[in-house]
């Protein structure tokens, strides 16, 4: 019964996710921004939200393994997003190459993700320091660097030279409002959704989507907690390995798609832009709400998401290029990990 709520809270929590990132962006179509800052950081953000609202959830809710759980998904993240979500990328890569469609070798925005990447690794390295120094105050001083930190890259971002490439390659990637969508099927003759259409729409979607996101995360840590004590497995190991499969999936969909149309600085922008997002907000609420001591599992994590951000960083730093065969070898930093969970047991 444990594995159904679970899969069941994952699908809940992904719907969510879809849902609130297709409101959000349709919000910043509506208020004007470009086509750039709504695809590459509206969609991280949007996309990025079930990380930052599960932890949130998980040690808020009271549940003895909350706080287990809240680190394992704020560590989760990065952890999948410099590992497994590369070989996705890869993959889909190799599979449209064998095509025809496109070359194996990626083309994009050198410093976008060297902008990107960059700023992953400074401020995620913080808080791993915060983690092994627990000490309060500087958890508190870091909190409020990180979060000004990532205002300071948003800024960066939309006063950057590079923009009017991601903005052409963004440009009718919005999917129609899933709200109108809906109604369409009720109310026949509803014309077709424009951002001109309702300026409500967009925000009723996005309370949906938040609504259905917590409860997801509420069924989420039921589940696992069940799971963990029926199989004897440490909870913050089984939560870094299963949550972020399911709240990193509309990322891995969004770039696969992209990478079939070619659009390889929007697909990669968006993994390396959630990147930030996640070594931000998400750490601030480990660091503000939990005692954020890193060791064991924890800080095998950390570590290796560490490393493997860094070789994404030194490849595009100093080689230049990305193909589709050096992604996959950012697998391996996810075989070690779970390897060595496995030593564990």
């Amino acid at each position: 019964m444990d594995w159904l709520v679970l899969a069941v809270s994952l699908l809940v929590i992904l719907a969510g996710a879809e849902l609130f990132t297709n409101g959000v962006e349709w919000i910043g179509e509506g208020f004007g921004l470009s086509e750039g800052a709504v695809g590459s950081v509206l969609a991280a953000v949007g996309t990025a939200l079930p990380e930052t609202l599960l932890p949130l959830v998980a040690i808020l809710s009271g549940h003895r393994s909350g706080e287990e759980i809240g680190i394992g998904a704020i560590l989760g993240a990065p952890f999948m997003l410099t590992t497994l979500a590369m070989v996705v990328i890869a993959v889909a890569v190799l599979v449209n190459a064998r095509g025809g469609r496109r070359p194996a070798e990626l083309e994009f925005d050198r410093r976008v993700l060297r902008q990107d990447l960059g700023y992953f690794l400074v401020m995620y390295s913080l808080a791993v320091i915060a983690g092994l120094l627990d000490v309060k105050a500087f958890d508190v001083l870091l909190a409020i660097v990180l979060v000004i930190g990532y205002v300071y890259y948003v800024r960066r971002h939309f006063q950057s030279p590079g923009e009017p490439e991601i903005e052409k390659e963004s440009q009718g990637e919005i999917k129609a409002l899933y709200v109108w969508r809906w109604l369409a099927l009720v109310k026949r003759g509803l014309a077709g959704w424009t951002k001109d259409r309702s300026t409500l729409a967009p925000f009723v979607q996005v309370v949906v989507a938040l609504v259905a996101i917590i409860g997801g995360a509420r069924l989420f840590i039921t589940a696992v907690d069940g799971i963990a004590e029926r199989f004897h497995v440490p909870t913050l190991a089984f939560t870094l390995l299963v949550a972020p499969v399911a709240t990193e999936l509309p990322e891995k969909f969004n770039s696969v798609i992209w990478i079939r149309r070619r659009k390889d600085t929007l697909a990669l922008g968006n993994m390396t832009g959630a990147m930030v997002f996640q070594s931000s907000f998400p750490v601030t609420i480990g660091l503000l709400l939990t005692p954020w001591k890193l060791a064991h599992e924890a800080l095998v994590a950390a570590a290796i998401a560490l490393l493997a951000g860094a070789a994404l960083y030194a490849t595009v730093r100093f080689r230049g290029r990305l193909t589709a065969r050096l992604l996959l070898l950012q697998g391996i930093f996810y075989v070690c990990y779970v390897a060595y969970v496995a030593t564990k047991f």
